[in-house]
């Protein structure tokens, strides 16, 4: 008989030791996109294009799924945190079986509905053939990101991101070359890009399921597929699933927003997302560790001992966002530059960075807190939350149509990153309500 596992005494070490590879992990899945690009794009605007339409599918089902590692951290570290090793790798492997199905069945709708998909983006008709050659390719690697996203989400919740990190960096080399060698080197065009992914991905998701597998084997669990905790996995995720989605709605409408301003701001919206996603892997990265933590420490029924780590990762995470922000504003007449050199344009990015500097501590606290509700396993709450959040959103996005029309370019993006500085608050108000409160803070193996 194994001795039980202490919950880990939280400081500023235990904090870093899972945030640090977290972040590192976090920028993979991005680094996949851009190497793609960077390759497709020397076959010229159309493949490019293709592939734009295409990544925009391929994300939004990595969106959708995330709550296969979200969720999968939340229970493993609780049975961890309560002396179960066995129990945790039990649990968390009913999330991979998820995985494996609901892989399966992405990979058919995106498979056999790939032109559909692809034409909702409204491209030309080359480069939505380019599209549809790209995703018919890609759908044969779904189920190794799902399956890739809930191993993770069980080292995590074992407080290991170290190898989820490793096997990043490998798969991130590895897609690379396959990439290079595949399109330039064979002259495979837009499917050798996405082979060259698939088979990165698989090998990912191969590496860190056989870690998995020893750690089962270790710990004498059972690996095989159980209805229950197959089940289990399900509704645990879907409240989570929820709050995805009114996460995505969220960002949809602000997009369509941006669009309905013209050429411009649509451009320089776009350009500010890309800058903003990059500050977010730095404080999701806390929010990360705070889902392991927070876990494990009311697994083992300290819930002061949680209390106190969130109080120690919120600051962390607006002291995070503080800075984050001050170097924004160093470099928000820089940056523009990188990626256009439109006058218009860098003007209308260079004003939308101001604002998202400026809002930059609140992401930190909201980032973190989300970390603690879902390490807490709180779904249903965030579900809730977050679907008022959406509808408190719509009135905000149409007053903001309404002022940001006719006012030039620089005036439609700060009204856009205003707006969406706007959501931020609410929902923080939310979560800070929430967080005050003992509601979320259930102690024991299971919720």
């Amino acid at each position: 008989m194994t001795s039980p596992d202490p919950a880990p005494t939280v400081g500023p070490r235990e904090i870093l030791a899972l945030a640090v590879p977290a972040f590192v992990a976090l920028v993979a899945e991005p680094l996949f996109l851009m190497v793609d690009a960077a390759v497709v794009g020397r076959l010229g605007v159309v493949p490019l294009a293709g592939l734009g339409a295409a990544s925009s599918v391929l994300l939004t089902a990595a969106g959708v799924f995330v709550f296969l590692a979200y969720g999968t951290t939340s229970v493993v570290a609780r049975q961890l945190g309560a002396g179960s090793r066995r129990g945790a790798i039990e649990v968390g492997v009913g999330g991979v079986w998820l995985a494996a199905g609901l892989g399966l069945l992405a990979a058919l709708v995106v498979g056999l509905g790939a032109r559909p998909l692809a034409a909702a983006f409204g491209s030309s008709p080359a480069a939505l053939d380019e599209a549809v050659t790209y995703l018919r390719v890609s759908a044969l690697g779904l189920p190794a990101m799902l399956l890739v996203l809930a191993a993770t989400g069980i080292l995590r919740g074992l407080q290991d991101t170290r190898t989820p990190l490793a096997v990043s960096a490998v798969g991130f080399g590895a897609n690379a070359v396959l990439s290079v060698a595949l399109v330039l080197g064979l002259g495979m065009g837009i499917a050798g890009s996405a082979w060259g992914t698939v088979l990165a991905q698989w090998g990912m998701a191969l590496a860190l399921l056989a870690v998995v597998l020893r750690q089962g084997r270790g710990a004498a669990a059972s690996l095989r597929p159980h209805v229950g905790r197959v089940l289990g996995a399900a509704l645990d995720g879907a409240p989570l699933l929820v709050r995805t989605l009114a996460l995505r709605a969220i960002i949809l409408l602000t997009v369509a927003t941006a669009a309905g301003f013209g050429d411009v701001p649509l451009a320089a919206y776009q350009v500010t997302t890309t800058i903003w996603s990059l500050l977010v892997f730095a404080l999701d990265a806390l929010a990360i560790a705070g889902q392991a933590l927070t876990g494990a420490q009311l697994g083992s029924g300290d819930a002061r001992g949680a209390r106190e780590a969130t109080a120690l990762m919120v600051r962390w995470g607006v002291w995070g966002g503080v800075l984050l922000g001050v170097g924004l504003l160093a470099l928000h007449r820089v940056l523009p530059a990188l990626f256009t050199d439109d006058p218009a344009v860098r003007s209308a990015i260079a004003a939308g960075l101001v604002v998202i500097a400026l809002g930059q501590p609140l992401a930190g606290y909201v980032f973190v807190v989300d970390g603690v509700l879902i390490g807490a396993g709180d779904g249903r709450w965030l579900a809730m939350s977050m679907t008022l959040v959406l509808l408190a959103y719509v009135p905000i996005v149409l007053v903001t149509r309404a002022l940001g029309a006719g006012h030039g370019p620089e005036a439609a993006v700060v009204a856009l990153w205003l707006a969406f500085t706007a959501f931020m608050l609410v929902r923080g108000g939310f979560m800070a309500w929430r967080v005050r409160g003992d509601a979320w803070a259930v102690t024991g193996a299971t919720r």
